[in-house]
């Protein structure tokens, strides 16, 4: 083990290096509890949560995978527990990104206007009971790749699954999500 590395630093217990650690990664780990939680106070606690885990389970990284892979795989893991813990729907924030499709960005009229911001809320609430039915792992995927703008094989790294299978997962669950929504129109 390297002591001059951040890691080994961290795995000395160096205070130092988890400040480092904290002001490198802090910001994408609380933004991927974010979009599991949809609630900025429980994105915190979380994140709070995830790098104390991780100043006390750094011993036991192997280093298979960069330190920012793992603590994303951590923000995932805790966030799906924070959700099964308080019985919460699974929601997904910025559906636009996550499509791609112009049949779908009038769901998304300027916020500005009243009449617009109402239909814009009630087609949010449609999309959230679609998403609450796509089985987990095709909606941590279909998160990850498509909101938080990870490539596949970053996905496959923090889902711990093979490239071909985030492709497959991130495809189905576009597909059906998809249909269902040009169907509606």
């Amino acid at each position: 083990m390297n002591k001059d590395t951040l890691i080994g630093r961290l795995k000395e217990g160096d205070e130092a290096a988890f400040k480092e650690m904290l002001e490198i990664h802090q910001t994408q780990v609380l933004n991927i509890c974010y979009k599991f939680l949809l609630n900025r106070e429980d994105a915190e606690d979380i994140a709070q949560e995830i790098f104390v885990e991780a100043f006390f389970s750094i011993k036991k990284f192997r280093e298979e995978s960069n330190l920012g892979t793992w603590l994303n795989r951590i923000a995932v893991n805790k966030s799906i527990d924070e959700l099964r813990k308080k019985k919460r729907l699974r929601r997904i924030s910025s559906f636009g990104k996550i499509f791609g499709l112009e049949q779908i960005r009038h769901h998304f009229a300027d916020p500005q206007r009243p009449d617009q911001k109402i239909e814009q809320e009630e087609n949010m609430n449609k999309l959230l009971k679609l998403l609450d039915k796509l089985p987990e792992k095709q909606r941590i995927a279909l998160t990850l790749s498509k909101v938080e703008g990870y490539t596949n094989s970053e996905v496959a790294e923090i889902m711990q699954m093979s490239k071909s299978v985030v492709e497959a997962l991130v495809y189905r669950a576009r597909k059906s999500l998809s249909k269902v929504l040009i169907n509606e129109d």
